[in-house]
């Protein structure tokens, strides 16, 4: 078999690189271990964040580092045995969280996200699955007036700087909107731009049936089997041997696995996270996806039911499962929204792929003429997925890219 390009991971980064490759006249094959969307991409809460022009930064106060210290929050878990391995990386996010630094940082991601809902709202109409998508936001909750009033201001300096847009939600406005939630809540942030998914997967599942009417191949194999090979590539699929031309590393997490092999040190490290579904009880109804700021965790109304998502679990990317953010956040969600049974036989968990200065690594890999990288989105994969696949087939295709692709190079680590 032979593709002009192959693209490696068929999360919802990869489907789209594959879909916008193709969409310029390339020839692609689509390579995964496992079937689509089924690692991170499956799990998330559902929320394109037009919102998110602040990727999320390591905490610089006192109190915050103390409760992490203390390892029993929801938002924030760690592995002790893991921490000598992620301390250079640690020590890095850290520094890159500075005020000022973080202030630059949003300046050049911004460029990113300011595009995220509009990228998916044209693959959506391509694949037929804007059904999908709702375009109602997400709200931050507040059970604190001093937590509100801070969320309200910085989002004021969002709106100055970047454009984005939210409504302020006093107490008996919050109830309008959300009248099943406990009367415990002090108001509201509903950040207004954003879109949200009932089903992440499926959406990726979509675009990934559109990519394959149009002749893409979706091929099973493992990626580490890439051998550069003349100007191109080779790699074993369950179906032969496949030749590219071009190769695009789209793993996410495991991208490492790869690019170590091929000559590159990345700093990626990845930020785990577990979600749950339950049954709404009786005939109560969540409308929006709500994020319980002073505790840490995200309800969001799926098409399988009301997924609770847990915050960052910093540990080794293979290390057992550990849900005891889930376990510690179920109660406190029961308390704010009637939660019936669970839905789920166990906890789902994910690893979001990170770099220290928070950004994504987009672009054409240094040491190779022919291969791209596509991968580090940490919490904003769904978010930046289709950006991402428009810049980097413009790239490779030679068309002058939609956004200045040069913060997220490769090289800049």
């Amino acid at each position: 078999m032979k593709a002009d390009a192959v693209v490696l991971g068929a999360g919802i980064v990869g489907i789209s690189v594959a879909l916008h490759l193709q969409a310029r006249g390339r020839s692609v094959a689509l390579l995964d271990r496992r079937g689509a969307a089924e690692e991170t991409s499956f799990g998330n809460a559902g929320l394109i964040q037009r919102e998110g022009v602040y990727p999320y930064g390591f905490p610089h106060d006192f109190g915050a580092l103390l409760r992490y210290g203390f390892n029993r929050t929801i938002d924030a878990h760690y592995h002790p045995s893991a921490l000598l391995e992620l301390a250079p990386f640690l020590w890095k996010y850290w520094q890159h969280s500075r005020r000022e630094r973080h202030a630059q940082i949003a300046r050049e991601y911004s460029r990113l996200i300011e595009h995220c809902v509009t990228e998916h709202d044209a693959l959506a109409a391509e694949a037929g699955a804007t059904a999908l998508l709702q375009r109602r936001g997400w709200m931050r909750v507040f059970r604190t007036a001093r937590e509100r009033d801070l969320r309200f201001a910085e989002a004021a300096a969002w709106r100055a700087e970047f454009g984005v847009n939210f409504s302020e939600l006093n107490q008996k406005e919050l109830q309008e909107k959300e009248p099943h939630l406990a009367p415990v809540l002090v108001g509201a942030l509903h950040w207004t731009d954003p879109t949200t998914v009932i089903d992440p997967q499926a959406l990726a599942l979509a675009y990934l049936k559109l990519f394959e009417s149009r002749g893409g191949l979706f091929l099973q194999g493992n990626a580490v089997s890439l051998k550069e090979e003349g100007k191109g590539w080779s790699l074993r699929t369950a179906d032969g041997p496949l030749q590219a031309g071009a190769a695009v590393v789209a793993l996410g997490p495991w991208a490492d696995v790869v690019t170590r092999a091929l000559g590159y040190d990345l700093p990626l490290a990845v930020k785990r996270g577990y979600h749950m579904h339950y049954r709404a009880a009786g005939k109560a109804t969540l409308n929006h996806p709500i994020l319980d700021t002073e505790r840490g965790y995200c309800l969001a109304p799926m098409q399988r039911g009301i997924r609770l998502t847990t915050g960052a679990e910093f540990a080794l990317r293979d290390a057992i499962r550990t849900p005891v953010q889930l376990g510690r956040a179920e109660p406190i969600a029961r308390e704010l929204f009637p939660l019936a049974e669970r839905l789920d036989n166990e906890a789902w968990m994910g690893a979001r792929p990170c770099t220290p200065d928070m950004m994504p690594i987009i672009g054409k890999a240094p040491l190779h003429a022919t291969l791209w990288f596509a991968f580090g989105h940490a919490h904003h994969g769904l978010t930046l997925g289709p950006v991402t696949g428009r810049l980097i087939g413009e790239m490779i295709t030679g068309e002058t890219p939609f956004i200045d692709p040069f913060p997220y190079r490769p090289e800049r680590f």
